[in-house]
């Protein structure tokens, strides 16, 4: 066998493989948004207190606080962003509980250390950090907490001064959930709070409010609503549909049309595919419908940069010239056109991304890495692909070329 056609047969069968095999785990772990999952959407609204009104910095405060109770959830992608000038918008996509997510997220989780001798010794500012445990003898569930240094020091000089005799309450909201007796001084900044705890997941869940610190304002959830994924299954399973469809199509088209570089452009698609995938599973991006807008916008460019470069290397076989020289001149001239096409877009998609929230930014990094794939795929792989081809003893007819 000849030693182009054996190196041109193997790479197409190892594409093909990896695509048939790759394809489908690559899609089952992609992450999904709320529009095709499910989830909930809450509306939180800022609450003035006497005295007191609610500012720009206790908004941006609330939603730094805010996004940093949800990673606690372990929600992937959340949307967190303002409406107006005390209005915030949570949309947490796949949560299990949306009852409890909002009951986290909602709590102001004001925490104090309180004596009667002191007053308020020390509050949620002065922790480091939280987390559940349960307590080897008693199988009891507590939440161990560690204090900054300075917190540290005053609970290190209140404990010394309290220790045999003393109480030292801790109150979250205001109410005492645990009032420890004072036997030893605690010189190491650390502290339980036990006790009232009913199961692990109330202390688990104590603890990543303590985490995500108070709210510097009171809120109110005024409007919750739990989104289905109904919705979101029927619109991704009719836009699998479509994107199988419209792809088919095209690759027929250009095989009909360009014969060998149509063959050409239909591997490169799916390497495309591949390329795309993998980079958003391994940037943990999240599937919205407008992140799949984006991919099928991308596969239409990365068609079209197909269509420029093998229009030009046509025009240049038709011109007399072999071949080879028809192809690497037909890329050349089509590098720069295409070249300018896919900035463009990029700095449109990086403009999208800058000044959009939530499915905008999906919308614009989707298309980021189809451009960014379709440019790899139609400048180098199908060059390389297509030299090989020329190379082959039965493919150097240039009517196998669209002539």
């Amino acid at each position: 066998m000849n030693r182009n056609l054996f190196k041109l047969l193997l790479v197409i069968g190892l594409i093909i493989t990896i695509g048939l095999f790759a394809y489908k785990p690559l899609l089952n772990s992609m992450k999904l948004g709320l529009d095709l999952q499910g989830g909930v959407h809450v509306v939180l609204q800022a609450q003035e207190t006497a005295g007191r009104e609610v500012t720009d910095d206790d908004m941006e405060q609330l939603k730094s606080v805010m996004r940093q109770r949800v990673n606690e959830l372990g929600v992937s992608e959340p949307v967190i962003q303002r409406e107006g000038k005390r209005r915030l918008i949570v949309e947490l996509a796949g949560v299990e509980n949306p009852e409890e997510a909002v009951e986290l997220i909602g709590k102001t989780a004001s925490l104090k250390f309180k004596t009667e001798e002191h007053g308020v010794i020390l509050t949620g500012k002065d922790l480091a950090d939280a987390k559940a445990v349960i307590k080897p003898d008693t199988n009891e569930p507590i939440v161990e907490i560690k204090f900054k240094k300075e917190g540290a020091r005053k609970f290190a000089d209140i404990t010394s001064e309290l220790a045999g005799w003393g109480r030292i309450a801790i109150l979250l909201d205001d109410k005492v959930i645990s009032n420890p007796a004072v036997k030893e001084p605690i010189p190491n900044g650390q502290a339980v709070i036990s006790g009232g705890f009913k199961n692990y997941n109330e202390a688990v869940q104590l603890a990543a409010l303590l985490r995500g610190g108070a709210l510097p304002v009171d809120v109110k959830v005024i409007e919750k609503r739990n989104v289905g994924p109904q919705l979101g299954i029927d619109s991704l399973n009719k836009s699998k549909v479509a994107a199988i469809i419209g792809i088919i199509a095209i690759m027929l088209f250009m095989m009909a049309f360009y014969r060998i570089p149509g063959f050409i452009a239909t591997i490169a698609l799916v390497v495309y595919g591949l390329l795309v995938l993998i980079v958003m599973n391994s940037i943990n991006a999240v599937l919205t419908l407008p992140g799949i807008a984006g991919l099928l916008l991308s596969v239409g460019m990365a068609v079209d940069a197909n269509v420029i470069i093998f229009e030009r290397v046509k025009e240049e076989l038709r011109n007399g010239k072999s071949l080879r020289a028809g192809v690497d001149a037909g890329f050349k001239r089509a590098f720069w056109t295409i070249f300018d096409a896919n900035v463009t877009t990029l700095l449109g998609a990086a403009v999208l991304y800058y000044f959009g929230t939530g499915l905008i930014r999906g919308f614009a990094v989707t298309l980021s890495l189809g451009i960014l794939a379709s440019m790899f795929t139609a400048i180098t792989l199908s060059r390389w692909l297509l030299r090989i081809f020329i190379r082959v003893k039965g493919f150097t007819n240039p009517k196998m070329y669209g002539i």
